[in-house]
């Protein structure tokens, strides 16, 4: 380079000040003296310190190369850092000087073989011009280094850090960690430089190759370094992990697992294969060109005029358009170019070639027996420990800790696990070849030695950062990240096949654990829906993954039917609905909680069936299918499996989910029909041909099909389909969807305890507090004109009834209305309807509870059910213009002086809910019924429903208890088993007669005013009255004959069942709460009079005790004529006085006095009693 040039790159003072600490007398040289052997200099310890402050107080402060450049430009690695380093000798580890120039000729090699860094915010004109050299200056160096002449330059950056790594970690300085920690990062720095593949290269790319590293790292113990540091990570090093991390990622990225563990049979079968696939490609590919390329007779141009449908012409050029007329079209669309907008949007990609994994990397044969190796003891040993460290380093965010690391973490997790099921199926092969009845061992078949990364705590990580990552759209994180799940769930499923039931339980656990969280089935969803131009491998790893996971879950999901998921939703307005009820305000609890709610939305979790169906079916989207779509344009680059991958997805979607409509689209079609019939189509000879050529038949058939029953298809083909169109594609008609009824508002009202008009003015301050100024406006517009149109008609109503008087007056004829018909015929008012102005107004009518709470309060109805958002509300007839004027002067009032209310309360305060008012009575009512039940029994919840048409069966069931309370041993009980025996009775009955359903309190609004039916019902009570009477009348007449014969029969039935008497005063447990009372059910029924039937009267001669019929004289008139009774004579009353029984021992029982029995007063088989006495 000549001089110029190079003050025009690098400041020249810079350049002078670097060229002379670089020369032979300061640091060194060769020495004729030393046969041309290197010889230090003088001061060279002084330089090697200066040119490190030169680094880092120019380049790094400034943010330059220059320094740098010009070390590259005077050749101070290969010519003097190198050469130091290996006249270093084995046995002069001793040697302090020595030791410290070795460490001062590595602290200048790591800065300058670090990874140089491409940022797009700090890159500036000198990056530019010093980039593209050094990164060729780096090649060089590691070129240097791996294959030095004389000595091994790794290895004795390794002795340099054995003295710190010998002692123990508690009395390591910090300038021991820093020595460990440099020896490995020059490591990492030589294994991440690599070949530029925009730069020419400078020498021979073998020499720097995967390979070339491998074999140099084996042969210089950096291989026994990384095992010995990561082994004993957590131990004797802490803070070492992410540079090992580092240096396995950068050393195994790319590598193939599969080859790296055949064996050398395998190896060359599969090479063989390799071979033999490319060269069938090739032919094909050949054969395909031959038939459309130029030949010696079709040298010469032609030009081909197609004229199209429109009578428009287009020019083809070439012989290949003679062919035909498909050749023609294929010809003119192979012509045709389309400039696709780039994406200039930010990128959010690494730009840096260090960080794809993408790559494949090919091995020699030595560099794979190693790396096998190495990567066998590093799973026996290593991985665990190394791993567990890194996860909590990642979790809880170490200074360390870089936004790379995730994804070098995640990726070799894959990796490492692949690895094991690599080598656990070599191990199964070969031990099957040497001996197939051989049993396993059970520590090989574990899977122990991968357990750190199959727990629970991983797989949170994991969906962390994958969630992460796609929010934050860092795709070659989520890459990783997607790469890991897969071969987490491939391992897991090895693992369930497995001959031990440990292995198999454990499987079991991850896949309850996975499977349970309905987030992981959304985001495989999403993942597979998002795909957009994210490149190849984030498109190989999105489809494995779904495919994976949806076989898995299919098979889980059949082995156990009960599969229960969780699922979240938000419940944020739940909560705080659920505050405000108990008294914490919404402003209060944003105060509160407002940084968590940034944080994460609260939700609410619930479990639910799983259904396989549902979950495949929101998988074949249309968004899932273009990602496959995608994945399929590859296809003459896909292997066996990719192929089988994308066809066993468009089977599923259009068999087995009956989903055939998705794929009806020109552009998929013109894909499968190219990969079958060509031109550039699948090869025939592939494994995989014979399944996706019927696949095809079977789709194309069904899209015929489909063309004849529904002809909107053919337009249809040109756009992605929506379920809208896909249902109606295969039923023919469009989906119904059903209306959702919006949920009316829950009913508020005042608390008691105020005036009407105090509780307008709670109303009208709740829509002030709301800035609902404009609901109050509307409704204030709507009282005045409901006042002045009221107000006109009572005017006019007060005109007519003016003009009927003076007509009177006059003498004029005027028809008589009755007293009860005036009140008919008084005219009201018409009902005024209420219109909402606009939409939103209508609305709020349903929805706002608050402007529902003012309209009722003002006597406003609402005509139609709540529930029916168009519901109409009317101002009734039955409301003056006078009513509506004070409203309106209430609500100006209060809008414009809100009232103000004790205890700093606000106008919230006073509303409640209809529903939690009633619940709250309710429950009051029921805990006070027991405790009242005894007091009265007239004080229950309602008023019994009067007479039933069925007849009472309470004496029968007084007379069965009597019996068998009598056929028990008497007992001697004292008070409190009496009283406890008559509360339960109480409750007992209480339970009862909460579930009478009164028909008195139930009626329809509709009959009250019907004139006929009330006659029809009082023609029916005189004939009851009548006819009472004439049998009370014939029952007088004939009792005294029948008094004879109730006293034979009592002397017949003295040797049967004992007889009951209905004396109080000898019952124990208080027997006048087994007959119940009946109040009348209205104040029309004390006219009534008692209705006895002969059968009855029959029945009451033999029943003496509770039949008694016959009255006093002061009862009936002294002309034979019945005077009235009123109703419901006490029972006790009247048994008092006429009915004397005497009740022995059981010797004497059939000594029984019985007197004249008094009729009591019944009424549908109840004793009734009377309020008049």
């Amino acid at each position: 380079m000549e001089i110029e040039e190079k003050s025009q790159t690098v400041d020249p003072e810079v350049r002078a000040y670097v060229y002379s600490l670089v020369s032979a007398y300061q640091v060194g040289g060769s020495s004729t003296l030393e046969d041309g052997r290197y010889v230090l200099g003088d001061d060279a310890l002084a330089c090697l310190k200066d040119l490190k402050r030169w680094l880092r107080l120019y380049d790094e402060k400034t943010n330059r190369l220059d320094v740098a450049r010009c070390l590259a430009e005077a050749n101070l690695v290969q010519g003097d850092l190198l050469e130091i380093l290996a006249q270093w000798p084995d046995d002069a580890t001793e040697d302090k000087l020595k030791s410290k120039i070795a460490l001062a000729c590595l602290e200048l090699l790591v800065p300058l073989t670090w990874p140089l860094e491409i940022e797009d915010m700090r890159m500036t004109v000198n990056h530019h011009r010093h980039l593209p050299f050094l990164q060729l200056a780096q090649v060089s160096y590691k070129r240097a280094i791996l294959h030095h002449d004389t000595a091994g330059i790794l290895q004795t950056a390794v002795r340099i850090c054995l003295p710190s790594m010998a002692q123990l970690r508690s009395e390591r300085s910090a300038r021991d960690e820093g020595i460990i920690k440099l020896v490995l990062y020059f490591v990492r720095n030589v294994a991440i430089i690599a070949q530029p593949q925009h730069l020419p290269s400078r020498g021979d790319e073998s020499e720097i190759t995967r390979s070339a590293t491998v074999e140099a790292f084996q042969k210089q113990n950096i291989f026994r370094l990384l095992l010995t540091v990561s082994c004993n990570i957590g131990d004797d090093f802490t803070t070492q992990d992410v540079v090992v991390l580092e240096i396995l990622f950068h050393l195994l990225k790319g590598v193939d697992v599969g080859r790296l563990f055949m064996e050398r049979e395998q190896l060359v079968s599969s090479n063989t294969e390799e071979l033999r696939r490319l060269i069938q490609k090739e032919k094909a590919m050949l054969s395909g060109y031959a038939r459309h390329g130029p030949t010696r007779h079709n040298r010469f141009g032609t030009l081909v005029w197609v004229r199209r449908e429109d009578e428009r012409v287009s020019t083809v050029s070439g012989q290949s358009a003679l062919v035909g007329d498909q050749d023609t079209l294929w010809a003119m669309d192979k012509s045709k170019k389309w400039n696709k907008p780039k994406y200039r949007g930010r990128k959010t990609e690494d730009p840096s070639e260090n960080n794809e994994f993408d790559n494949s990397t090919s091995l020699t044969a030595s560099a794979r027996k190693q790396l096998r190796s190495f990567v066998e003891e590093f799973l026996d040993s290593s991985f665990n420990p190394i791993f567990a460290h890194l996860r909590k380093a990642i979790e809880r965010e170490a200074d360390r800790v870089l936004p790379v690391h995730s994804r070098q973490y995640f990726y070799l997790i894959a990796w490492f696990l692949r690895a094991e099921c690599a080598r656990r199926t070599a191990a199964k092969q070969k031990s099957a070849t040497k001996s197939p009845t051989a049993v396993p061992n059970p520590e090989d078949e574990s899977f122990a030695l991968v357990a750190s990364v199959l727990n629970q705590e991983t797989f949170i990580l994991l969906n962390r950062h994958m969630q992460r990552s796609q929010d934050e759209k860092q795709w070659q994180d989520l890459n990783a990240g997607m790469k890991c799940f897969t071969q987490i769930l491939l391992t897991v499923q090895e693992m369930s096949e497995s001959p031990s039931e440990d292995d198999q339980e454990i499987a079991e656990n991850i896949q309850n654990r996975i499977f349970y969280e309905e987030a992981t089935h959304d985001r495989i969803i999403a993942l597979l829906r998002s795909y957009k131009d994210q490149g190849f491998g984030y498109l190989d790893a999105c489809t494995e993954l779904s495919h994976v996971f949806l076989r898995m879950l299919e098979r889980y999901s059949k082995q156990n039917l009960d599969l229960q998921v969780r699922s979240k939703r938000r419940a944020r307005t739940k909560k705080k609905a659920k505050q405000a009820t108990q008294g914490v305000s919404a402003e209060d609890h944003d105060r509160g909680s407002d940084a968590e709610d940034v944080a994460e939305a609260q939700r609410v979790t619930r479990e639910r069936k799983f259904d396989f169906a549902r979950f495949s079916a929101r998988s074949m989207t249309q968004g899932c299918v273009d990602t496959f779509v995608a994945f399929t344009r590859f296809y003459a680059d896909l292997s066996t499996e990719q192929l089988k991958r994308a066809h066993r997805f468009f089977y599923r979607t259009a068999f087995k989910m009956e989903l055939a409509v998705i794929l009806f689209r020109v552009d998929i079609l013109q894909l499968f029909n190219k990969m079958i019939r060509g031109p550039e189509g699948l090869d025939p000879e592939l494994p995989a041909f014979k399944e996706w050529e019927e696949l095809v038949r079977q789709v194309f058939r069904r899209v015929v099909k489909k063309m004849q029953e529904r002809p909107e298809l053919a337009v249809e083909l040109l756009f992605s389909k929506i379920n809208a169109t896909i249902f109606y594609l295969e039923h023919g008609y469009e989906r119904e969807v059903p209306k959702k009824t919006p949920r009316p508002p829950a009913e508020l009202e005042v608390k008691p305890g105020m005036e009407r008009a105090d509780q307008i003015g709670v109303a009208v301050s709740v829509l002030v507090n709301q800035n609902k100024s404009d609901a109050l406006r509307w409704i204030k517009d709507l009282l005045s004109a409901a006042a002045t149109e009221r107000q006109s008609w009572q005017d006019a109503e007060a005109a007519r009834k003016s003009l009927l008087k003076g007509s009177e007056e006059a003498g004029d004829e005027v028809v008589e209305v009755s007293p009860e018909k005036e009140g008919e015929n008084q005219p009201r008012a018409p009902s005024i309807l209420v219109k909402a102005d606009t939409d939103d107004r209508q609305t709020a009518l349903f929805r706002d509870k608050h402007v529902r709470l003012l309209l009722a309060l003002i006597n406003f109805q609402c005509l139609d059910s709540d529930e029916d958002p168009d519901a109409s509300w009317i101002i009734p007839s039955s409301i003056s213009a006078d009513s509506l004027n004070n409203d309106l002067e209430d609500i100006r009032r209060f809008e414009f002086a809100p009232p103000t209310y004790e205890d700093g309360k606000s106008a919230e305060d006073f509303l409640r809910s209809k529903a939690a008012a009633r619940r709250t009575r309710a429950a009051f009512d029921d805990s006070d019924g027991q405790s009242n039940a005894s007091d009265s029994d007239d004080d229950f919840l309602f008023a019994a429903g009067g007479p039933t048409a069925k007849k009472s069966s309470a004496l029968e069931e007084l007379k069965s208890r009597r019996t068998r309370r009598s056929q028990k041993e008497p007992l001697e009980l004292d008070d409190e088993e009496i009283e406890r025996r008559a509360e339960a009775r109480r409750k007992a009955e209480f339970e009862k007669r909460k579930k009478i359903k009164s028909n008195v309190l139930v009626r329809d609004s509709d009959d009250e005013d019907d004139e006929e039916r009330d006659r029809e019902f009082f023609a029916k009570e005189e004939e009851r009255r009548k006819a009472a009477a004439d049998g009370i009348k014939r029952a007088l007449m004939t009792d005294r004959g029948g008094a004879r014969k109730r006293k034979s029969t009592a002397k017949r039935n003295r040797s049967g069942k004992r007889r009951k008497t209905d004396n109080r005063d000898e019952e124990e447990d208080g027997e006048e709460d087994d007959v119940p009372r009946v109040r009348s059910p209205s104040t029309t029924e004390s006219d009534r009079r008692i209705q006895i039937d002969s059968d009855e009267e029959e029945e009451a001669t033999d029943t003496p005790l509770s039949s008694q019929h016959l009255l006093d004289a002061e009862e009936t008139g002294h002309d034979g004529s019945f005077t009235e009774m009123p109703i419901g004579t006490s029972a006790t009353r009247a048994g008092a006085k006429d009915i004397t029984t005497t009740v022995g021992d059981d010797e004497d029982e059939d000594d029984i006095v019985v007197s004249k029995p008094v009729r009591r007063n019944v009424m549908a088989g109840f004793i009734v009693d009377s309020d008049s006495e």
